[in-house]
């Protein structure tokens, strides 16, 4: 008789774990589709700012700071960044992005200029398609994650290697107000 609860106890334990190791899968692809989504527009925000940048040199020539940080932080390999590193070089970015709306805001001239109301728009509609994949990725990994830590579930997904994804947040910089000087 014992052998018997014995061994349907390995048998559900065997289902659980199968179970578990499938949507740990599942849940992981959904992930990584959420971020390739989201890095889709966030390349053609990179490939968008130098763009910008120029436009901008020619109005505001004495900005020379804040562009050359723009520049420089362009200038890195996006295709050769991690996951990790393309989320944190993205947050410097949109705080670089807000530096030079300010910048706008000091030159009138610019923000008349038909190019750069131009490669403005462009840049308005991929921030907010950043921000509606930023919300779908933070959901899926919110999803991962309370898979991956929940009991007990956090001690199979350790046995086959799953660890908890990073959300892509906002940093302390973008929750400041832009302060325009004039």
């Amino acid at each position: 008789m014992w052998i018997y609860i014995v061994i349907t106890i390995i048998i559900l334990i065997t289902i659980y774990i199968l179970v578990l190791y499938n949507n740990l899968i599942k849940l992981n692809n959904k992930t990584k589709e959420a971020f390739s989504t989201m890095d889709v527009y966030l390349k053609k925000r990179w490939d968008l700012i130098p763009n910008i940048v120029k436009t901008v040199k020619g109005y505001a020539k004495h900005e020379k700071d804040t562009l050359k940080e723009i520049v420089e932080l362009r200038n890195s390999a996006y295709d050769t960044m991690s996951d990790e590193e393309k989320i944190k070089t993205n947050e410097q970015l949109s705080s670089d992005i807000s530096k030079i709306i300010a910048l706008v805001e000091a030159y009138p001239d610019l923000k008349a200029s038909e190019n750069f109301k131009n490669l403005s728009s462009q840049l308005t509609k991929v921030e907010d398609d950043i921000a509606n994949s930023r919300k779908y990725y933070n959901g899926t990994v919110r999803i991962y994650n309370n898979k991956v830590e929940m009991f007990p579930n956090n001690i199979f997904a350790k046995l086959f290697g799953y660890k908890p994804k990073a959300m892509f947040e906002i940093n302390e910089n973008e929750r400041k107000n832009i302060k325009v000087k004039l």
